[in-house]
């Protein structure tokens, strides 16, 4: 990509690490500064997208059935809603707005490859294809108890399949995620959110702005 393109920010954690709720909260905040921003999601983001993100998170086989998908067939599914949503959300945007995404690639990296052993080739691979040079300026990975993780989750309505992993294979992708964050630290900011304070908000708002206003500077 060009020099004019604006700021792409993601956020990343395991399920009950709050990256939802602080990605909508930097999407608020952004907003009220009159900064033009989106906000999206993965996987989703687009109509297409959502769909194959239905079949991926709801319990799509009979609870007693023995049948499942297999690992590939999922980590397939992914990048397929990634391929439609780069192709029609996040590179039209690119260029005119202040994009933050709820999960992108490091997700696939922790759940998947980490979490799940599919071969790391593959996937890049295929990201190779669909991503070209889109990548994210800014991560923030927030990083969670997983006690406190369990406990967020269970207050929820509705619960896809994502939230019923046990508490291993939680700790393991949340290492994951750490592993991948410490190996780039200009990108990658790690915050721990198990309090439920304003504080993560606020450091990730002034990283945010801070980085914006570089970004600027640099376009200008």
């Amino acid at each position: 990509m060009s020099k004019k393109k604006n700021l792409f920010i993601t956020f990343e954690g395991i399920e009950g690490s709050g990256k939802s709720y602080q990605s909508k909260q930097l999407y608020k905040n952004l907003k009220k500064k009159k900064l033009p921003v989106l906000l999206t999601r993965e996987p989703g983001g687009t109509k297409a997208a959502e769909k194959i993100r239905d079949v991926i998170l709801n319990d799509y086989f009979h609870k007693n059935s023995k049948e499942q998908f297999d690992k590939y067939t999922d980590t397939l599914l992914y990048l397929a809603a990634r391929n439609e949503h780069v192709l029609n959300k996040i590179k039209p945007n690119i260029f005119k707005k202040i994009i933050i995404c709820d999960r992108f690639v490091d997700s696939t990296a922790a759940y998947q490859i980490y979490g799940k052993n599919v071969n790391k080739s593959l996937v890049d691979y295929i990201h190779k294809y669909i991503l070209r040079d889109i990548k994210p300026d800014l991560t923030f990975v927030l990083k969670v108890e997983i006690s406190k993780a369990l406990e967020r989750i269970k207050k929820r309505g509705k619960k896809n399949r994502y939230d019923k992993f046990p508490k291993n294979f939680y700790s393991k992708v949340q290492n994951a995620f750490l592993k991948i964050a410490s190996k780039n630290k200009k990108r990658y900011i790690i915050l721990d959110n198990t309090k439920d304070s304003k504080i993560t908000e606020n450091i990730i708002l002034k990283r945010v702005l801070k980085k914006w206003t570089l970004k600027a500077m640099i376009i200008s």
